[in-house]
């Protein structure tokens, strides 16, 4: 009894905060929940990032699911990276069971099943509402990233957006790039090398090749018009609550370089775009990354230090990242220590190598005389899991066996019917969902081409023509440079602003910021 009185003072001191607390659980001391050690997570640090690990069937997709409809309540908006393809039911209402009836009364709390404001979003062909960049926001750092290109390559693919840049020729989609790298091992090659320096055509065919096998990976839905504007990440639905944005990304499993190249795109945005806010009383956006070992698998060290830096960087503008894998070893040690919240499922000693990964997971845990931490990790139930943060003052709390509470939406998927009803009723489903084809490189280039052919330089009278002629195009030209200038300038400007990190990325001036 003794023991369990010193347990429940020792929880209640160290999960009570100042400010608005999310309830994610009640603490457990050999084996028993006790009620009143109630678990909560501080609004106020949930800008400090945090990981949820566990073996597969351990509970922490829902963990996610869980604490996301608590940040909605608490009005905090949410991007939610679906990799499994599991967590759209948030937006349906949920239904109780045995199993909820069972864990909300040992937590003698009330089980009430809800809905939340879900948007559903989508890189590829999958219903919802379409994500898309331009090639020129996306930059070359990352073109090049993505497409695998040596350093020669990836000199020829730098030098083509500065010449997108300097002509005011907005790269939008890949039917562009392909154009402009056509145009510069032929017709245009002496014109770029007098500008910039000799260029290989064996290396313009190889960057092609490597663009059309990016095609068939079913890039050309993303790059494109309308870009996503950041802001729209962080709305409030019309009841107050925050919108919980669901990226459905399933069919980015087998490309982690595109997914882990994406997630750096879109920090990076968010970054240039967002305020300085510090520690606010409640994040701005939380963002949750399921299957996060994907972020990393193709990381080069170089990638790696970019991330790890972004991520130290991103905390002081409001933000919170919260990964989700299996095994903590999964992530970078560089990131590891960076983050303030801990929730461990169990793990599964199958191996010697399991079982070293357990003891170095139960190292990095707060030192505790009421559990022996790496033989628990290996016992804990479906919907437990060992939680610690860091509280105000930036000290660990007591390492809490914790029961989790269920999630109160629905904890499958939703039916396509549903899906359809959800993407029809959103407020951007008209504003990202059309296709817009606006005059850009290919358009400008074959104008160029074909004003030459007709109007070929032998002939005195034929030169006036084709003088005539470009001074048609140069006005075409002009007359969208207002929208180049949109697209491009800003391009520059958050180039510069994030050289440090070796990053692409934007800001757009009059139309709010954009990402991937």
């Amino acid at each position: 009894m003794a023991n369990r009185e010193a347990f429940l003072k020792k929880i209640k001191e160290g999960y009570t905060f100042k400010g608005e607390a999310i309830k994610i659980g009640a603490a457990m001391l050999d084996g028993e929940v006790i009620p009143e050690a109630e678990i909560f997570l501080p609004l106020k640090t949930l800008n400090r990032h945090g990981l949820v690990a566990g073996a597969t069937g351990t509970g922490k997709t829902k963990t996610f699911q869980m604490i996301t409809e608590g940040l909605s309540d608490a009005s905090v908006p949410v991007l939610l990276m679906d990799i499994k393809g599991d967590l759209s039911g948030i937006g349906a209402l949920g239904a109780a069971n045995d199993k909820i009836a069972g864990r909300y009364a040992a937590l003698k709390m009330e089980y009430k099943p809800a809905q939340f404001p879900v948007d559903l979003l989508t890189m590829s062909e999958q219903k919802g509402i379409r994500l898309r960049a331009t090639v020129s926001e996306f930059g070359p750092v990352l073109m090049i990233k993505i497409l695998g290109l040596n350093d020669t390559q990836g000199g020829v693919v730098a030098m083509i957006f500065k010449y997108c840049d300097d002509s005011k020729m907005p790269l939008l989609d890949l039917k562009d790039f392909i154009k402009v790298l056509q145009y510069v091992g032929n017709e245009g090659k002496a014109e770029l090398q007098k500008l910039y320096g000799n260029i290989s055509t064996t290396s313009t065919g190889t960057i092609l090749r490597k663009v059309i096998e990016l095609q068939q990976q079913g890039a050309d839905v993303f790059f494109g018009e309308k870009s996503f504007e950041v802001d729209d990440l962080m709305r409030i639905s019309d009841d107050g609550r925050g919108m919980i944005n669901v990226l459905r990304v399933t069919d980015l499993q087998d490309r982690p370089k595109l997914f882990s190249t994406f997630m750096l795109q879109m920090l990076a945005e968010l970054y240039a775009s967002s305020p300085e806010a510090g520690d606010l009383d409640k994040p701005k956006l939380i963002i949750f990354i399921d299957e996060a070992h994907l972020v990393f698998q193709e990381a080069s060290p170089a990638l790696l230090e970019e991330i790890e830096t972004i991520i130290k960087l991103i905390r002081s503008k409001g933000i919170g990242i919260y990964f989700c894998t299996q095994n903590p070893m999964d992530i970078p040690a560089s990131i590891l220590g960076q983050l303030g919240l801990k929730i461990q499922h169990s793990l599964r000693a199958f191996t010697a190598m399991d079982r070293k990964a357990i003891k170095q997971t139960a190292e990095n845990y707060p030192e505790t005389d009421f559990y022996k931490t790496e033989n628990l990790i290996t016992q804990l139930g479906i919907g437990e899991a060992l939680v610690t943060l860091l509280n105000e003052k930036g000290i660990p709390t007591p390492l809490a066996a914790t029961m989790m509470l269920a999630p109160r939406s629905r904890m499958d998927v939703l039916t396509d019917g549903e899906i359809d009803n959800i993407v029809s009723k959103s407020k951007l489903s008209a504003k990202y969902n059309k296709v817009i084809d606006s005059d850009s490189a290919y358009e400008m280039l074959t104008a160029k081409l074909q004003a030459a052919v007709e109007n070929p330089p032998e002939n005195t009278k034929t030169q006036k023509a084709a003088k005539q002629e470009k001074s048609t195009f140069e006005k075409v030209v002009n007359s969208s440079v207002t929208k180049s200038i949109m697209r491009t300038a800003g391009n520059t400007i958050v180039r510069s602003l994030l050289g440090s990190l070796g990053m692409g990325g934007r800001t757009s001036k009059n139309r709010g910021t954009s990402w991937f």
